[in-house]
């Protein structure tokens, strides 16, 4: 049976994987504080439908509380340990089945099971509160292994913390002209793809949102690196198929076991 990722923007996309989907970094606004959504169109109902949705950190396009409060009643939600302390909005959740990880937790969702992996990032509710909470990763391993980074840089024992792959869900940008710390750009990220060697890798995490006003500075950050990466992979992990979405487009991974 296929494996079906679908891109919705950002960090945001479905993993359809048998009869469970997997629901990433959910934000379905059309502006968050100073960021515009500038390409695609704001995710439809049928993007909020998720058996399990993970979180993997504390940032608020990537923890959206107004974007959890719209899926369904009963959604089973992954969080990074410490989370309903540092964002407390998100105890009002009540209809959200809330559950807090760790890397090395392993949680089971119908017939996909969810390991928790570490990611380099800052983890903390910017622009205020102490580092409360991990930034994670997740894998979701069923009919394949498909990865999803979240946020993070490049650290020495990534491909071992992570273990084998399928599909890698790598960022490959951000939403402003300058990068900081604990994140992959398109070069960094065709570096990891090279270590984890999966089948398929889909770049993410580029191309959405972008400050107000600032649609002249260093606009290539923010059209270029999907592209670029595409292009850099092909030279060190020439092995990896690479699939770069548009907005609401959709990749299928045929699995056989």
């Amino acid at each position: 049976m296929p494996v079906e990722i679908t891109w919705w923007g950002h960090a945001t996309c479905t993993v359809q994987d048998g009869n469970i989907r997997v629901l990433t970094d959910p934000l379905f606004a059309r502006r968050l504080a100073h960021l515009r959504r500038r390409r695609g169109a704001v995710p439809p109902d049928r993007a909020r439908r998720a058996d399990v949705v993970l979180v993997s950190h504390l940032h608020a396009d990537h923890l959206h509380v107004p974007s959890l409060a719209a899926l369904a009643p009963g959604t089973r939600l992954l969080v990074p340990r410490g989370a309903p302390r540092a964002v407390p909005a998100l105890r009002r959740l009540r209809g959200l089945r809330v559950t807090e990880v760790v890397p090395g937790d392993a949680v089971r969702v119908g017939e996909v099971l969810v390991r928790v992996v570490p990611a380099l990032h800052d983890g903390r509710r910017l622009p205020v509160g102490p580092h409360r909470s991990p930034a994670l990763g997740y894998v979701v391993e069923g009919e394949a292994r498909t990865y999803f980074a979240g946020d993070t840089g490049l650290f020495d024992a990534m491909a071992e913390r992570v273990g084998p792959v399928d599909v890698a869900l790598l960022p490959v940008g951000g939403w402003g002209p300058f990068l900081g710390e604990g994140h992959l750009d398109a070069g960094r990220a065709a570096r990891a793809l090279a270590r984890l060697a999966p089948r398929m890798a889909v770049p993410v995490h580029y191309g959405t949102y972008w400050p107000i006003g600032m649609e002249a500075v260093r606009p290539h950050e923010f059209h270029g690196p999907g592209d670029e990466f595409v292009r850099l992979a092909a030279v060190v992990a020439p092995q990896v198929v690479v699939r770069k979405l548009g907005h609401g487009e959709s990749v299928r991974l045929e699995v056989a076991r």
